[in-house]
């Protein structure tokens, strides 16, 4: 492909591109193929001569399509958003155009100092403490991760050695066979902490680095949060088996049900534990990967007294999410950031180079499990200045207003629906309400999985489902970019009528 073919080709693709979501509400928002579809389309081997764009193009809609959950459909209220956006795309194609592994600032220097500089955007407009910024009092600052998953498995990471580095004695050889001895029974001991609603990928980091892992068990009379007794309970309860806590994960709104865990009483808990500061403190990694969107909007800042995170030690959300760039874009912040240079450095001859050798500039490589990285920050540069923070805020409050506006129809509906939380960060899990008096536990959960399951048969909506203390309940979101109120009040309608049906029944 020339450059005249490929001025052509990428005409009739942005076409195509601009058609889809034009033509999204038409669409089923759940792919129906069955498994192994795509091989039965597709040639069994590659082609020995190069074809045509056009050739190809046509297969994108008649053999990829079809396979696709259309995560931008104005129907889509599962999981949470996976965002998308004009500006975000145009970042992605000149990201794809200036291509290389730029590990070390000196593969590229632009996209090292925009990525420092428009996660510092980023984290004024959270109103992220200072500490977390590049230029604050701790030499903190922001890095671009692939995932929610893979920050808390960095930060897991930088944990645990930062633990060891401050609770195995100094006066131990490095290399030694007692030093060897003394870590390897350390972290044998070693636990890190989550909830029973934290996202599971704290529990994978644990597995992956091979330590203990417990789960504080969370209530609903606490609004599934993390209080300071629990913590405390949870702590005691590790010192007495010999444990010694060296992380834990907090949530602003958690997977299930959008709960945000109580800083200041998580802060309480463990300066009774081990003082901030002091020799073998927990770490705490503020997961905030879909909410942390929200806290653009001043309203939310101040309901979720973010300031209080400057006492822990990292925050993670998602762009990705909910603030419409498009996947990845975890945005990773850290308030120190030696923890992760100390953890992640492994330095090899051919690497080396001025700028990194002399300390005057940043190598993201030390701040991530990977070595190669793509220019990501340009598509969320791209949305920062396209959307503008007042853009940015009016989406989120949209979006939460949607959800608002769901929850007082269900509550409208009293006689079929029961709501169980929310709604949270546009967020509402509600249950199928009881048919008669005294129904049991089993009969409304068989209930309220008829309608969900009849629901998502229908295609127009997909919804996902949890469980809370024994209770299956449906999940709705509301912060799609396309979806608008009518789309609201189509699934507010559907619902309905199903519910109906099912109550009938």
């Amino acid at each position: 492909m020339d450059a005249a073919e490929f001025k052509e080709a990428a005409t009739t693709t942005i076409d195509e591109i601009i058609a889809y979501f034009e033509t999204l509400p038409a669409r089923d928002v759940v792919s129906r193929v069955e498994p192994g579809y795509l091989r039965k389309l597709l040639p069994s081997t590659a082609p020995d001569e190069g074809e045509s764009w056009p050739a190809i193009q046509r297969d994108v809609e008649a053999a990829i399509l079809p396979g696709i959950t259309h995560w931008s459909h104005p129907g889509f209220h599962a999981f949470f958003p996976c965002a998308t956006s004009y500006p975000s795309i145009l970042g992605e194609l000149y990201s794809a155009a200036l291509s290389g592994a730029c590990f070390n600032w000196v593969c590229s220097p632009a996209v090292t100092e925009l990525e420092t500089v428009v996660l510092d955007w980023l984290a004024r407009m959270l109103a992220l403490p200072p500490c977390f910024l590049s230029t604050g009092p701790t030499r903190g600052g922001g890095v671009i991760q692939g995932s929610a998953s893979e920050a808390v498995l960095t930060a897991m990471v930088a944990a645990r050695d930062k633990y060891l580095r401050e609770t195995v004695p100094a006066d131990l050889l490095e290399g030694s066979d007692a030093r060897e001895e003394a870590v390897m029974l350390k972290r044998s001991r070693m636990v890190a902490l989550a909830t029973t609603l934290t996202h599971s990928s704290a529990k994978k980091a644990a597995l992956i680095l091979g330590c203990r892992f417990r789960a504080v068990r969370v209530r609903e009379e606490d609004g599934y949060a993390l209080t300071r007794e629990g913590l405390a309970a949870a702590l005691t309860e590790c010192r007495a088996q010999g444990l010694e806590p060296f992380f834990l994960t907090v949530t602003l709104g958690t997977t299930d049900v959008c709960s945000v865990d109580d800083f200041a009483g998580v802060a309480e808990a463990l300066d009774e534990h081990v003082p901030a500061g002091q020799p073998g403190e927990v770490w705490v990694h503020v997961d905030a990967a879909y909410a942390g969107a929200a806290l653009v909007c001043p309203e939310v800042q101040e309901a979720t007294r973010i300031g209080l995170i400057g006492r822990f030690h990292s925050f993670d959300m998602n762009m990705h999410k909910w603030l419409l760039v498009n996947f990845d874009a975890s945005c990773f912040f850290v308030r120190d950031r030696e923890w992760l240079v100390q953890a992640l450095s492994v330095n090899q001859a051919v690497y080396d180079n001025k700028a990194s050798d002399g300390g005057l500039v940043t190598d993201y490589r030390e701040w991530q499990i990977p070595l190669g990285r793509r220019f990501r920050s340009l598509k969320i540069w791209f949305v920062l200045r396209s959307y503008g923070v007042k853009g940015l805020q009016e989406y989120i409050r949209r979006t939460i207003k949607m959800g608002e506006d769901f929850a007082e129809a269900l509550r409208a509906r009293s006689d079929l629906f029961d709501i169980i939380t929310g709604p949270s960060f546009a967020l509402t899990v509600f249950r199928l309400a009881a048919k008669s008096e005294g129904a049991s536990l089993e009969e409304r959960n068989a209930l309220t999985k008829k309608l969900y399951d009849a629901v998502n048969a229908m295609g127009k909506i997909w919804v996902t489902s949890t469980e809370l203390d024994g209770r299956f309940a449906i999940r709705l979101m509301t912060g799609v970019r396309t979806t608008q109120k009518e789309h609201v009040d189509a699934a507010v309608k559907i619902l309905v009528e199903v519910a109906e049906e099912v109550m009938r029944g």
